[in-house]
């Protein structure tokens, strides 16, 4: 499989077309997979909750656009703010296991490569921090 331009223009589309403003193009190939490995064509406006990953880290890299990586406390205040554009030379983050986390896309056509332990597993109420 090539990854290019045409690839995250196709992908960016659907995110924009996405109710949710984003969307997943997995390069696993199984949800139980010990390592999930995917491209997240995010759009602004999309909404991810402010969580957690209790027992994984998890990686981002920005192939492409511009986002924010906003890290919290346990008590939901806003401890640090991490720009992520690669234009600026900071390309991605790694967030350890447990840490409270959420991002804000700031350009359109986002692309980002995500890697995480497996298998998926969807996020629980304990990982979901509402304010």
């Amino acid at each position: 499989m090539l990854i290019n331009k045409k690839l995250f223009d196709e992908l960016s589309s659907q995110a924009a077309d996405n109710e949710r403003l984003r969307i997943n193009f997995n390069l696993h190939t199984s949800l139980d997979d010990q390592v999930q490995r995917l491209f997240n064509a995010l759009e602004p406006g999309t909404v991810l909750p402010i969580h957690r990953h209790k027992n994984t880290a998890e990686t981002y890299i920005v192939l492409r656009g511009h986002l924010e990586v906003l890290m919290y406390n346990e008590n939901g205040n806003l401890t640090e703010t991490f720009d992520i554009n690669p234009d600026e030379g900071n390309y991605g983050m790694h967030i350890d296991a447990g840490l409270w986390h959420t991002i804000n896309v700031l350009e359109k056509g986002t692309i980002i490569f995500e890697v995480k332990q497996g298998p998926y597993k969807s996020l629980d109420e304990d990982e979901i921090l509402h304010l």
